[in-house]
């Protein structure tokens, strides 16, 4: 039986630890008046508050329209339902208000759908999200409203000004319509590939790199919108699919040894930001940009199952 795992990194796809609350003084620059949203909901679903003292947390789907999520707290489970942060540190600017412990507590959800999940291409089924979103308006009481707000960001621009690109920024000619509507088709997965070897139409990220083949601007920013924790909005007008592999120097370097075949990291080697523009010619600008965000009118502790 297989399952699908997603990291708590919001939009849903991911996992966290240690979610705070947005800073409060941030003037709204406008609310969105909406009409209340009809959404579908599991055909059961057992919620408990999950007292284990664990760090770690899952959220899994599984076949039968089945969510299950394990030890996440519920600000987290907030900015999943609502689809509006894609990093840990941007959950607590895009979700406002609310008591403390909507932080601090935590909880586990095993919920069914009455059928299978309709998928979303590209991220985890909206259906589910929506489920979830009403899950939590149903048993925490959750009363919400959403606003734009102008929000840090990065913009995501070309580094050089005669719009050349970086020694490590290769255009792939690889056909990445063809090779997913194979595998949508039931063509076998690719031959196994080495830790060092680009995945399909996709990047893979470690602490000190990223590998990507043939992949698209929009993967990139959304790969670094979770890397700097910060909305990244793509500037560069390239609409081609790129190969390439970034090294550089993390903030914090990893105390565990890299894997077999990974070569170790450089200590001395460039930030991030100057690795962009060194090796891939692109460059991050600081900015300001509307965002999308949720604040929290009123909401009620858990009523036990």
């Amino acid at each position: 039986m297989t399952h699908t795992h997603f990291r708590f990194l919001y939009g849903l796809w991911f996992v966290v630890t240690g979610w705070a609350m947005a800073a409060p003084g941030i003037a709204p620059v406008r609310a969105q008046a909406q009409a209340p949203e009809r959404l579908p909901s599991f055909e059961v679903a057992s919620v408990k508050q999950n007292t284990s003292g664990d760090s770690r947390m899952r959220m899994v789907t599984q076949p039968g329209g089945r969510l299950v999520v394990t030890n996440a707290p519920l600000l987290g489970l907030i900015a999943t339902g609502f689809s509006v942060a894609d990093s840990q540190a941007m959950i607590r600017s895009r979700v406002l208000g609310g008591p403390s412990w909507i932080d601090s507590e935590r909880f586990d959800i095993d919920a069914k759908a009455a059928t299978e999940f309709q998928p979303t291409p590209g991220g985890p089924s909206r259906e589910m999200i929506l489920m979830l979103r009403s899950l939590l308006e149903e048993r925490f009481k959750l009363k919400t409203h959403r606003e734009t707000r102008d929000l840090p960001v990065y913009e995501l621009v070309l580094a050089r000004a005669d719009g050349s690109l970086g020694p490590g920024l290769h255009k792939s000619d690889f056909d990445c319509e063809a090779y997913i509507a194979a595998r949508r088709g039931g063509a076998p997965p690719p031959p196994q590939r080495g830790p060092m070897d680009p995945p399909p139409c996709a990047l893979m990220a470690g602490p000190a790199r990223t590998i990507a083949g043939a992949a698209s601007m929009p993967q990139i920013t959304a790969h670094l919108t979770v890397r700097m924790e910060r909305p990244v909005i793509d500037k560069t007008g390239l609409k081609d699919r790129f190969d390439f592999n970034l090294t550089f120097t993390p903030e914090q370097m990893p105390t565990a040894a890299p894997p077999p075949g990974v070569p170790p990291i450089d200590p001395n080697g460039p930030s991030i930001f100057i690795a962009l523009q060194e090796q891939l010619g692109l460059k991050l600008e600081p900015a300001k940009a509307p965002m999308d965000v949720v604040v929290i009118d009123s909401i009620e502790h858990l009523i036990p199952d």
